[in-house]
């Protein structure tokens, strides 16, 4: 499986990807000439390796002919733009889906529907230019899996087109809802809204750098010059084992002694919908020979704000720790089964492209069984045998 990674230790910008990923191997000239197919006139297009800090990096840059007029642009504006022109339909699908999120956010920022969007600065002419370049240099990397780190956002304010607003400006902040950031360490604006749209269209996955045979890198130069580190954005691309895949996760942990039992059961439910990849309990024993819980959690780095509200909301806990480990994992798929007693959803590990492990939803299974008045263990069975044999039917 190929795999990307976008390591955003100083931020993103629209013309930052696209710099990073013509430095690692999307071909300038094919991306240059679908942009010149763009109903959009008055620009042009460099790209240029320059040095930064001492690593070599390639500017992105959307040169505009002052003498042309660039309007303001609607959403549908924008559509009928990408739509019109000559690009692979995956490039325009994805360029449509990342403006449609920037429209999003614009009107929850405004409180205005999507219709009545007016796009500014992202709204411009280099914003359609950097969002397609960056969507078509992914399509020419073929990629299977993008990633990301969290997002260096910077810190104080930042001029917009409504006067001055905090870092990360209302927009940015909307599309990085729910993904990890951090700050503090350079002021100024390290994200913008257009970099921040498109990992939120593109990115799988935010967190550390997954496992893979990195075979190319990239360097894409932003263009300000910051006084103790490179400017850039950096891309790895690599193959990782699409076997067993080896992925980080976070698990979080709280130690609870003084809480009644029957809240324990609504717990672990609480932290499965916040987003739990997993959630069980295990009994210890605490201070002075108390017998306790300890609850855990796995769960991707961007859903530990949510966990950590669940566990602090159904729990007596004061503190939750948290850690970072790596587990290798089959890839996993859902099919259905038809049983005498109805259709049953099929869990199944792939391994080298045959089924390994099959374990049918428990769920699915009692509420069949107890429709029809059999025993859950002969549902179960009948749902295994047939998953076993191949037997699945389209979803």
């Amino acid at each position: 499986m190929r795999v990307l990674y976008f390591d955003c230790f100083c931020g993103i910008s629209g013309d930052m990807a696209v710099g990073a990923l013509i430095d690692a191997g999307a071909d300038f000239q094919t991306i240059q000439a679908g942009l010149s197919s763009l109903r959009v006139p008055g620009f042009r297009l460099e790209a240029e390796r320059a040095p930064k800090k001492g690593i070599m990096a390639t500017q992105f840059r959307v040169v505009l002919d002052a003498h042309e007029h660039h309007p303001h642009r609607h959403l549908h504006h924008v559509v009928e733009i990408i739509r019109g022109g000559a690009l692979p339909e995956a490039v325009k699908s994805a360029a449509i889906q990342t403006f449609e999120l920037l429209a999003a956010a614009e009107a929850a920022v405004h409180g205005i529907s999507i219709e009545k969007v007016h796009f500014h600065e992202v709204g411009a002419v280099d914003s359609i230019v950097d969002i397609v370049a960056a969507q078509y240099g992914l399509h020419l990397l073929e990629v299977d899996c993008v990633c990301a780190s969290a997002l260096h956002v910077g810190t104080g304010m930042v001029r917009c087109d409504h006067g001055w607003m905090p870092v990360p400006a209302p927009a940015t902040a909307k599309l990085l809802e729910g993904k990890p950031t951090y700050g503090g360490e350079v002021q100024g604006e390290l994200v913008t809204p257009t970099g921040a749209a498109i990992l939120a269209q593109c990115a799988q996955r935010f967190g550390a750098a997954p496992a893979m045979r990195v075979g190319r890198i990239g360097y894409g130069s932003g263009t300000r010059e910051l006084p103790d580190r490179p400017n850039v954005l950096r891309v790895l691309i690599g193959e990782a084992d699409a076997e067993q895949s080896v992925e980080s996760v976070t698990v979080m942990e709280a130690n609870i002694d003084d809480m009644n039992p029957e809240l324990l059961p609504p717990l672990i439910s609480a932290l499965l919908a916040a987003g739990a990849r997993d959630a069980f309990l295990t009994p210890i024993l605490g201070k002075k020979g108390r017998p306790a819980y300890c609850v855990t959690a796995l769960c991707d780095e961007d859903a530990v704000p949510a966990l950590s509200e669940a566990m602090f909301r159904h729990s007596t806990t004061l503190g939750v720790r948290m850690r970072e480990e790596r587990r290798v994992v089959l890839d996993r798929e859902w099919k259905i089964v038809r049983t005498p007693w109805g259709a049953v959803r099929v869990k199944l590990g792939i391994r080298s492209g045959a089924v390994s492990h099959a374990a049918p939803e428990f769920e699915e299974c009692r509420a069949c069984a107890e429709a029809a008045g059999v025993p859950v263990k002969q549902v179960y069975e009948a749902a295994l045998a047939a998953a076993i044999k191949g037997e699945f039917e389209d979803a």
